[in-house]
């Protein structure tokens, strides 16, 4: 007999089991240094969510040096079940809205408009922001399936986020991000 989930958790785990796929497939977490030809993958360490808690509880947090990803990046995940609304789609505020940027940087300027980003089946948006007295910069993004919201946000050591985005989006499609979605859900 087969357990059955309620639709929303199913929907949200189907979506982040897909990103599984592909997209993240050479982007491995812990891939050693002399792995060969893929050793200018990028590497992802895991660290201690560093906020206090709050509502949302904690996430997960993860760092890949800057000789792997071409700049340092440390990125805060975390699911808000239930919280965009029921929304169809995410614009500009809503992931300014729904982002964590308020506890990496009080200070921040958008750099632009942000655009357009999927993982897999789940669509959000991603905007660029510059952190207040050369802290660096950061990608904030937020994507939604139903009315549940994953939101991710990147802060790198660089000024210029956009080389980083399509790293960060391939780890957020791979291994790592499907099993913290797992358990996220309880799956």
């Amino acid at each position: 007999m087969v357990a059955r989930l309620p639709s929303r958790r199913l929907a949200l785990a189907a979506a982040v089991l897909a990103a599984g796929g592909a997209l993240g497939a050479a982007r491995l977490v812990g891939r050693a240094p002399d792995a060969g030809p893929a050793a200018s993958a990028p590497v992802w360490t895991e660290t201690a969510w560093p906020f206090p808690l709050d509502p949302w509880g904690a996430g997960k947090a993860y760092r890949c040096r800057a000789d792997h990803c071409g700049a340092r990046v440390t990125l805060y995940l975390r699911a808000k079940l239930g919280f965009c609304g029921c929304a169809t789609t995410l614009d500009d505020d809503d992931v300014a809205r729904v982002s964590d940027l308020d506890l990496v940087a009080p200070e921040r300027a958008a750099l632009g408009p942000g655009r357009a980003v999927a993982v897999r089946t789940m669509t959000g948006r991603s905007r660029r922001y510059a952190l207040g007295a050369g802290a660096g910069s950061a990608l904030a993004m937020a994507f939604h399936e139903r009315c549940d919201t994953v939101v991710a946000t990147a802060v790198l050591d660089g000024d210029e986020p956009g080389r980083q985005e399509e790293v960060v989006l391939e780890f957020l499609g791979g291994a790592t991000v499907l099993r913290w979605a797992e358990a996220t859900l309880g799956l």
